[in-house]
Order: structure tokens, then C-alpha cells, then sequence
């Protein structure tokens, strides 16, 4: 099982206060003092894992307080079975938990036999499977005045420091998550135009003249059509000149002067009384004639000409109104389908050189905070512009996706498109970071319950993610959604860094 393991803290929960309010120690319910504990964190790919251990001594008993968080939600493990290990050498101690005490909360209680350094492994057993997290590098001592004086030693503390228990951040949306190291080059940002794709996009053509009857039911730009659906008929049954009620009866009686004429003459040509040629050349008759006749008999119901969609999608313009008179071969409306679409933007000629190394792009909707990569969205770049006129001095840039989003055609969006970087930067998402006058700063986790308020210098974004310059280590974790409730608690200076625990 593949196990991370980010922060082993020892804190004490007076400080956390102080930090957080400016009160003094938390107390337990049972009125004895919390002064001094070791705060544990670990992580795996589906839990986090933070405790508070009592200081742990050989033959004394430690109370453990664990608070299980699933990572794809930051929400508390709220059903399943937990075993806590402590293992020194050889030596083990084990407790199990069949269910919270509380939603996320786990309560253990272990009394170490052997003094050394070890480890303690959180077990966890739900219907989805199960996991392990491993706090390495916790040690068991033999009195309990070393054991205070390690943990007073190894005291966390940040003059800028809030605290945000966990009971408060599983109420709201809220999720920490590891700095990213990668190659992040230079970014385009630019405004797009989402249009359907060529395939996904056909013109209706009257295919004779007539008047235009709009179809049964509302037939308006945006309404969704079916392959086959009748949109429209042309009406021609009341003209004088080229009607087409004329026209089909006139072929109809075509046709079958034609059939009859070709079975004669097949019938004759046994006795010899035509000639070969005449029967081919009423065979050529009677085929031109059936092809007239079945032409307008597809096409024409009661002497007006049917006109259906000949794809499924949505009526993206109408081009005619109820009454109009069209000739044949001119444009009725336009259908086209929205599931695949293209991202068009147009980009200044110094972009060249950066577009022949472009990596990827995100695109975000205007006036929304979502950003969607070309993987969410299954995109590709098509192509873009290799030459510049005084008629187009601007380089198009296309890429194609699909409309998982429901982008609206016709709409624009925000473009970023990323290179291809040299180096490899510290990245962190966009909603990580917070304006103040001008400056950025992070929220940066030193437990799961207490941040250190820091200063950084950003770089480029591409919508999702910015790189920081300076101000942080690729080590650290930082709270990713909720970064502005966490400076609220701060600012406020009213929230108890242990708020809502119960011991």
C-alpha cells in the first residue's frame, strides 16, 4: 500500500490557543490539564490522519484523540473500523475502535511497554477497502519529565499563526493540499470565442421554390431537433408559375407512361418487331422518369415540399420566417451539434515562438471561478496560424473539445495557454491565494489545525494553478479551499484553536 508521510508535529494545545484567541490552556472535561501533547499527522491516498497523543511514557497510559479525514472531500470519516499500533523495535501495542465516538473522531488509549524510537500505524477498514497510515519517527521515553521537556522542545509556534479546528473545517468547503513541483513555462492569456466544429454544423437548402409553413411545434433558435424531424414545408400548390403540385402529378404521369412504354417494348422485342436500340432508349426514359418521380415523391407531401433535419442537435439559426418565399438551393437554417466544439482565439505575432512549444491550455467560463484543462475536457490544439497579412495580421489559434461543460456556443471564455518550462517551479492552486493591498499570501499548514499566515511572490498562472517564486518550499501543504475563512478566523481573534473538541 503506498503511504505518504508529510508532518510529524509536536505542539502544545496552550500555544494553539494563545495563537488562535489569546486564551490560556484548553482543558480536558475531566479538568486536568492539556498543556502538552504530540500532534500527529499522516496521509495515504484516501485519509488524512491528525491525533493528539498524550506525551508517551513507559507504563503510563496515553489517551489518543484521532481525527480520520477522507482527502477527495475533507469531510470526517463518519463509518468504519479503526486499529492504532505503536511499535518499538520488535515491541507492539495495539487498540481497536469499531466506530466513532463522534463523525471523524476516533478515541484510543495505549500504555507503552518499551523506551525508543518507533512508529504508530493507523488501520482503517471501511466498504470501500482499506488503508494505512504510518507516523514514523514518534519515540516512547521512561519518565514523563523528559517526555514534557520533548515536547516543549520540539514546540511549534508562528506569530502569524491561525487556528481552524477540524470540527469547524469539515462544516464548510474546505481542503489542504502538498505545493506541486513541476515544469511551468511561460503562460498566453487571451480571450476565445467557442464555436461548433465543422462536423458538427450543416446548412439546410431549399431544394425548390415554394413558400415556407414553419413545422408542428416551436421551431426557434435553441430548440433541440432530431435526425429526420420535420422542420419546415415549402408550399407551392397554390402558384402559377413552377407549382409543384403541377410538377409531381406531371412526373408521376412521366413515370408511368415510361414503365409502360419499356414493358412493350421488352414484351416486343421477343418477336423481333423493335429494335434493340428502341428498347434501350426506353429503358433510359423510364429511369430518368422513376428518378423525377421518386425524387418529389420523397420530398413532397400533398404538393409541398418536406424539409427535415438530417442530424440530431439544436437549431442554432433560422435564416427564414412563416410566409417567406425561397428559391431552390437557398438557406433555410442551420443545425449543428453542441457536444463537440471549437475554442478560437486570436493571438499577437510575438506569441510564435511560445505557441510552437505550447503544452497545454486551461479555459475558464467569464464571470465563474471554474477552470477546466484539456483533459477534463478531452481537448486538443487543431492547429494555428504559420503566417500573418496586412488583411488578418493576427495568428488564429484553435483547439477542439468536448462539451462536457455545457459551453454555450457563440459565448467567450478565457484562454490560457501554458509552454513548455526549462526549470521546475513551486506551483500552488489559484484559490490558495489571498490579496491584501497588493501583496499575496498563503495559508501554510504546520498541523491540520493551525496555519501559518506567509508572504509569497507569484508568477504566471494559467487559470488553475500560479508559481510561486518565493516564499515557499515544495514540502510544504497549504490550505487550497478555504484560505479566506481560515484569515477570518485569524482576523477575528475569536475562535479557539480546539473549539468544538470534546475530550
Amino acid at each position: 500500500m503506498r503511504t505518504f508521510h508529510f508532518v510529524t508535529a509536536l505542539l502544545m494545545a496552550a500555544a494553539l490557543t494563545g495563537c488562535a484567541s489569546g486564551g490560556g490552556a484548553h482543558s480536558h472535561d475531566e479538568g486536568h490539564a492539556h498543556e502538552e501533547n504530540l500532534l500527529l499527522t499522516a496521509y495515504d491516498d484516501r485519509f488524512e490522519v491528525f491525533a493528539e497523543v498524550m506525551p508517551l511514557v513507559v507504563g503510563h497510559e496515553s489517551d489518543i484523540l484521532a481525527h480520520f479525514t477522507h482527502l477527495d472531500n475533507f469531510k470526517p470519516l463518519q463509518k468504519g473500523k479503526v486499529t492504532v499500533s505503536l511499535i518499538v523495535g520488535t515491541d507492539g501495542i495495539r487498540q481497536r475502535a469499531e466506530q466513532p465516538s463522534r463523525p471523524g473522531i476516533y478515541r484510543f488509549a495505549l500504555t507503552p511497554t518499551v523506551k525508543g524510537g518507533g512508529k504508530m500505524l493507523f488501520d482503517i477498514e471501511t466498504e470501500e477497502g482499506k488503508s494505512q497510515l504510518v507516523v514514523r519517527n514518534v519515540y516512547v521515553y521512561d519518565n514523563e519529565h523528559d517526555a514534557q521537556h520533548a515536547a516543549a522542545d520540539a514546540l511549534l509556534t508562528s506569530s502569524n499563526g491561525a487556528g481552524f479546528t477540524k470540527e469547524m473545517s469539515w462544516k464548510v468547503d474546505f481542503a489542504t493540499e502538498p505545493c506541486r513541483l513541476e515544469r511551468f513555462g511561460s503562460v498566453i492569456r487571451t480571450m476565445a470565442r467557442i464555436e461548433p466544429s465543422q462536423d458538427g454544423e450543416q446548412v439546410i437548402t431549399a431544394k425548390s421554390s415554394g413558400i415556407v409553413c414553419l413545422g408542428r411545434g416551436a421551431v426557434v433558435e435553441g430548440v433541440e431537433v432530431t435526425d429526420g424531424q420535420t422542420l419546415f414545408t415549402l408550399a407551392g400548390d397554390d402558384m402559377v408559375d413552377n407549382n409543384l403540385a403541377v410538377r409531381y402529378r406531371e412526373a408521376e404521369s412521366n413515370y408511368h407512361l415510361a414503365q409502360r412504354e419499356y414493358e412493350r417494348k421488352s414484351d416486343l422485342i421477343k418477336s423481333q418487331l423493335v429494335t434493340e436500340s428502341d428498347l434501350l432508349q426506353a429503358k433510359r426514359d423510364y429511369e430518368a422518369a422513376e428518378a423525377v418521380y421518386e425524387n418529389l415523391r420523397r420530398n413532397v407531401s400533398g404538393g409541398s415540399q418536406v424539409v427535415a433535419a438530417p442530424m440530431s442537435g439544436y437549431l442554432h439559426r433560422l435564416l427564414v420566417r412563416n410566409g417567406d418565399y425561397v428559391e431552390a438551393g437557398q438557406p433555410l437554417a442551420v443545425i449543428a451539434k453542441d457536444n463537440i466544439l471549437y475554442v478560437k482565439a486570436e493571438l499577437q505575432p510575438r506569441h510564435y515562438q511560445a505557441l510552437r512549444s505550447a503544452v497545454t491550455a486551461n479555459i475558464r467560463e467569464q464571470h465563474s471561478d471554474r477552470c477546466y484543462t484539456l483533459d477534463e475536457l478531452d481537448g486538443r490544439l487543431v492547429s494555428f496560424g504559420k503566417a500573418v497579412s496586412e488583411e488578418r495580421p493576427l495568428l488564429p489559434v484553435v483547439y477542439q473539445i468536448k462539451n462536457v461543460a455545457d459551453f454555450l456556443p457563440g459565448s467567450f471564455v478565457e484562454l490560457y495557454i501554458r509552454t513548455e518550462g526549462n526549470e521546475e517551479v513551486i506551483t500552488v492552486p489559484n484559490t490558495a491565494l489571498i490579496e491584501e493591498m497588493g501583496n499575496y499570501f498563503v495559508y501554510v499548514q504546520l498541523t491540520p489545525e493551525y496555519f501559518e499566515k506567509r508572504e509569497v511572490k507569484r508568477g504566471d498562472t494559467d487559470g488553475e494553478r500560479t508559481a510561486i517564486l518565493s516564499g515557499l518550499s515544495h514540502t510544504e501543504r497549504v490550505v487550497s479551499k478555504g484560505a479566506i475563512l481560515v484569515k477570518l478566523a485569524q482576523s477575528t481573534g475569536t475562535l479557539d484553536a480546539h473549539a468544538g473538541h470534546v475530550h
